[in-house]
């Protein structure tokens, strides 16, 4: 039989998804798991999103706004941008997909660092480009220096994932300035905020505020993590109306369901509730953290809603051992393990979990 798919893609690795904790306590013959694997807020939906969708069903026999016009509006009032600068998609990694596919062509580079958001070589061999990895900083976040020396001629984008996923180290303003300063302009940087929401550090970077002036900056945010809506599969960018205009020429028709639209509008009318709930977690990364660090010492201090443990070769077996005690966990082979937060309850069980692992 002829080959019908590319070769290339052969050896890219499948997006790995969180385990299901139904599936891990059957297996175990418990009542219930604990999954702190996929960064998502332990909280529930936000005060009238259920309900929004509830409503939205009613017409989902017909298609949904394909501009989201009522949405963008929203956002753009929030954010203070014009509507026409925002598109949407199914997910920020989806807005992401359109992006490298409306910048690079066969061949061309992107870089970004590495460790980071497992999705990007997916994305970037999808269209032919080629990834350009650049290794984290002994501190596990972005090495800005290395990434620029990194840039070629056949550069067309840059990814900096502030905070970064897994390893929740976060860019200060001066140096990622003095970064975006030195990008040629011709090269897209895309600044990715999916846990922009919990980022507290005083030099936080707001890619909108700080940087929403440039031409080449793109500014990526998602409703999954702070906003509750993992399961709605929302997110949009932010970046100069030529750049959100092709965007939304080429983007998947209809991909921002009718529920979702109605449920991220219900969601920004309740953004006190979505930052107190951004507060618990914050509470609970601190707390956790601490606690981390006397057991990993090397683990970095988070901005976002998880805690990057660098076990190295110990990752996997460190993942099992706390499966094996109801708890789902995200190993990387060889490089660590990301443990997202969740309640009290629940932080206060991995850690006793953790410690019984070092102590062995």
């Amino acid at each position: 039989m002829p080959r019908l798919t590319r070769a290339d893609l052969d050896a890219l690795p499948s997006y790995v998804p969180g385990r299901s904790p139904a599936d891990l306590a059957a297996e175990l013959g418990l009542p219930e798991a604990i999954k702190l694997a996929s960064n998502e807020v332990p909280y529930g939906p936000l005060p009238g999103v259920a309900e929004a969708v509830a409503e939205a069903t009613a017409t989902t026999h017909r298609y949904p706004d394909m501009g989201v016009v009522a949405l963008r509006q929203a956002l753009a009032q929030r954010l203070g941008v014009d509507a026409g600068r925002i598109a949407t998609g199914c997910g920020s990694v989806a807005v992401l997909e359109h992006l490298v596919k409306a910048t690079c062509a066969p061949g061309d580079e992107v870089v970004y660092s590495w460790r980071s958001f497992e999705a990007y070589p997916i994305v970037v061999a999808g269209v032919g480009a080629r990834s350009v990895q650049v290794p984290n900083t002994p501190e596990h976040g972005h090495d800005l220096d290395a990434m620029l020396a990194a840039i070629g001629p056949r550069t067309r984008m840059v990814i900096v994932c502030n905070p970064n996923n897994p390893t929740g180290t976060s860019v200060g303003k001066d140096k990622l300035r003095a970064f975006i300063d030195a990008v040629p302009q011709d090269v897209m940087i895309v600044l990715d905020e999916a846990y922009l929401e919990f980022a507290t550090d005083e030099d936080a970077v707001d890619g909108l505020v700080d940087f929403g002036d440039r031409d080449n900056v793109v500014t990526t945010r998602t409703f999954s993590k702070a906003w509750g809506m993992a399961g709605l599969r929302t997110g949009y960018l932010v970046g100069s109306e030529t750049v959100a205009d092709t965007i939304r020429k080429i983007v998947t028709p209809f991909s921002t369901n009718s529920c979702a639209q109605s449920a991220a509008l219900a969601a920004l009318a309740a953004e006190d509730e979505m930052k107190r709930r951004a507060a618990l977690v914050v509470a609970e990364r601190e707390r956790v953290t601490a606690a981390i660090q006397k057991l990993v010492p090397d683990a970095p201090r988070s901005q976002a809603n998880f805690v990057w443990l660098p076990l190295r070769d110990d990752a996997v077996k460190f993942a099992k051992h706390c499966e094996s005690q109801a708890i789902i966990v995200r190993p990387f082979a060889g490089d660590g393990v990301r443990v997202s937060f969740g309640t009290s309850e629940q932080n206060d069980r991995f850690l006793s979990v953790a410690e019984g692992f070092f102590a062995e």
